[in-house]
């Protein structure tokens, strides 16, 4: 047990019984418990497997290879339509916790056995998402832009996409697309 872990817990008191119920779970497990990205982290052979995380509508284990579960009880949730391979269970009462701990153990041995087996998650190339126009017409008016968005790392070419792609009228992306221009030339990403 990690103790940043424990106040990390201590500060959760919303989601508090839940969240002690679900660690418990996933300690037994043998997993390694971590703080990373101030959550709850728990590893195997220093390789990311499951994430407790909270909301304000409910707390949720959050399996990082989960698109590649089998999920036989189809209790698996997509967080957003951008996720590619997370996945998680959902909670707002510790008696649903309680409910499905022979589930929840099973979903964690599963996941264990496919980080143990170095099972790869296929994540969509930057090609298979689409440009917005605004983007398109700026990359095709500006050689230079065009060359230092292909210098980006595809991760950093995705977040740029999704990003531009996520404003609904066309005076927010290209705003949003002027706004980044200097981010892009410098190499950077959304969040760097």
């Amino acid at each position: 047990m990690n103790s940043k872990v424990d106040a990390y817990l201590t500060r959760n008191q919303r989601w508090q019984p839940e969240l002690t119920e679900l660690r418990r779970i996933v300690l037994a497990s043998g997993l390694t418990e971590e703080l990373k990205w101030g959550v709850p982290c728990y590893t195997l052979d220093g390789h990311n497997v499951v994430l407790l995380h909270v909301f304000k509508e409910y707390c949720a284990i959050l399996f990082v290879k989960g698109s590649l579960l089998q999920d036989p009880a189809r209790v698996l949730v997509i967080q957003t339509d951008n996720v590619q391979a997370g996945r998680q269970i959902r909670f707002t009462k510790v008696d649903e916790v309680l409910e499905r701990e022979a589930l929840l153990k099973a979903y964690v041995a599963e996941a264990c056995d496919l980080e143990r087996s170095g099972a790869k998650v296929p994540f969509k190339k930057v090609s298979d998402f689409a440009v917005p126009e605004e983007f398109q017409a700026e990359l095709e008016g500006d050689p230079d832009l065009k060359a230092a968005f292909e210098a980006l790392t595809p991760g950093r070419q995705k977040g740029y996409l999704l990003y531009f792609a996520g404003a609904k009228q066309a005076k927010t992306r290209e705003a949003r697309i002027e706004k980044c221009k200097p981010d892009i030339f410098a190499g950077r990403g959304l969040d760097d």
